[in-house]
């Protein structure tokens, strides 16, 4: 029955971050922010709505490491299964916006900031603050670098009519569907985690993790297909920030999260050099199969390490 719960309500979270995204996107376009603040802030921060709500959730029943699991798996699959796929299945890579010379550093810096932050054991609700005030300085950048990066349409209906009607009662239905989708989705794993025997790090660091990086596949996947790469590497670099601070930040507000590093090394390790592999990737332009195939072999050492903990 667990499983059934579990299945539900990511299900229920999903579809309520989708519902908040969609919402978001049509108030942006009436009052006319530029498309390209849209993707690269709105999309970015809509797709880690999953994670936020279930670290969120997780922080607020005392459990830290499902909270802090959460992010790091995320972070690993966004680079090593969402970008990899985007690799394989792209007929035509070659980003218009230089990555490594914009981009790189806010996908390291957080990662590094975050890793000295556990040093402690704890992420306070100090580390909060700093980590939200990393992204606003992220969000600052990308405004200032407004002109210079490509603007991705993104596909609306937009022969309907802006209606404040209608987008309100939706955006109450989209929170409530993360709510609800979040809570039940940390009780429903908590319980598997318990009647298995397993600890619920690595029901974070896969299940949840895993089940809260499907929105930035979805969107990944689509924009590479249609030939927006640019998107969807934004995408990811964008999502890991936005895990990395804003969703580890709201958690810590919430509740500190406490946590041993040298029990998680290998995972925390994962995630930095996977981060790693990301700038290098950007820095040489290696943007194609042979570098997803790359991403794909780390994805397989993670999951078989995680595995072998089961």
């Amino acid at each position: 029955m667990d499983f059934i719960i579990f299945i539900v309500s990511m299900g229920v979270l999903i579809w309520g971050a989708d519902v908040l995204i969609n919402q978001s996107e049509r108030i942006a376009l009436e009052f006319n922010i530029p498309e390209f603040i849209i993707g690269a802030t709105l999309i970015a921060l809509g797709t880690s709505l999953p994670e936020m709500a279930a670290s969120i959730a997780a922080s607020y029943n005392g459990r830290a490491e499902i909270a802090v699991s959460n992010v790091i798996g995320s972070n690993i699959l966004n680079i090593t299964l969402v970008l990899a796929t985007v690799f394989l299945i792209a007929t035509k890579i070659n980003p218009n916006r230089d990555f490594f010379a914009k981009d790189s550093t806010w996908a390291l810096m957080p990662v590094l900031i975050f890793i000295l932050m556990l040093m402690d054991g704890v992420i306070s609700r100090f580390d909060a603050i700093l980590l939200l005030l990393l992204m606003g300085a992220y969000l600052i950048f990308l405004l200032q670098d407004a002109k210079s990066i490509l603007e991705d349409e993104i596909e609306l209906d937009k022969q309907e009519a802006f209606s404040w009607a209608r987008i309100i009662p939706m955006l109450f239905l989209g929170f409530l569907l993360v709510i609800v989708g979040a809570h039940f989705t940390i009780e429903s794993a908590s319980s598997i985690a318990k009647s298995f025997g397993i600890s619920e790090w690595v029901i974070g660091i896969i299940m949840i993790s895993l089940g809260t990086s499907l929105p930035e596949l979805t969107v990944s996947i689509t924009a590479a297909l249609k030939g927006k790469v640019d998107m969807a590497i934004g995408n990811i670099i964008g999502s890991n920030m936005a895990n990395t601070t804003v969703v580890l930040g709201t958690a810590a507000l919430v509740h500190p999260l406490s946590i041993n590093p040298t029990s998680y090394i290998f995972d925390i390790t994962t995630m930095f050099v996977a981060t790693l592999i990301l700038v290098f990737i950007t820095a040489n332009k290696l943007y194609s199969k042979p570098a997803g195939i790359s991403l794909i072999i780390i994805l397989g050492l993670f999951l078989n390490n995680t595995l072998q903990q089961i």
